[in-house]
């Protein structure tokens, strides 16, 4: 049977950069390699169960599961567009210094700020007037590559 969208699917994966670094896996022999279980302590590294085509996952990655049978395995290398998009200059904002609050932490180059819609952004400048956030997702701008192995289906 192969994967349609409204499947629920379980994936074990691994997610590289265009220069092959993990940012992110369900395997925890490779989170370890990558030094992912040290920025991520408390987290479990499992198989991802979503549906297909209910956006629990990037664009591209849910259009090319679509075909696959339980079992197989298959490299996956998505567009900037329809992975984590363009990174854009317009998402680079500027505020009065007064203005930026961090819970608990120092305003400084590098840190990183929880935006009104939830969003985590990246100081980008920290002067004494000024404070310059990007608020682009990390890997915009990134083709990105995921090698995916199909550890279950289960039809809608």
């Amino acid at each position: 049977m192969t994967i349609s969208t409204g499947d629920s699917v379980t994936i074990e994966y691994t997610a590289r950069t265009g220069d092959g670094t993990v940012f992110d896996t369900s395997r925890q022999s490779i989170a370890t390699k990558a030094g992912l279980t040290e920025t991520q302590p408390d987290r479990e590294y499992e198989a991802f169960t979503f549906e297909v085509g209910g956006g629990m996952v990037i664009e591209g990655l849910d259009e090319a599961l679509i075909g696959l049978e339980e079992g197989a395995r298959s490299t996956v290398t998505v567009s900037p567009k329809r992975a984590y998009g363009e990174w854009k200059q317009s998402r680079v904002c500027e505020y009065d210094a007064d203005n930026v609050e961090i819970a608990g932490g120092t305003i400084e180059k590098g840190s990183r700020v929880k935006s009104d819609d939830g969003t985590v952004a990246k100081i980008t400048h920290a002067g004494p007037d000024t404070v310059r956030v990007d608020h682009n997702n990390p890997l915009a701008g990134n083709t990105v590559q995921f090698e995916v192995e199909i550890v279950s289906v289960t039809t809608a």
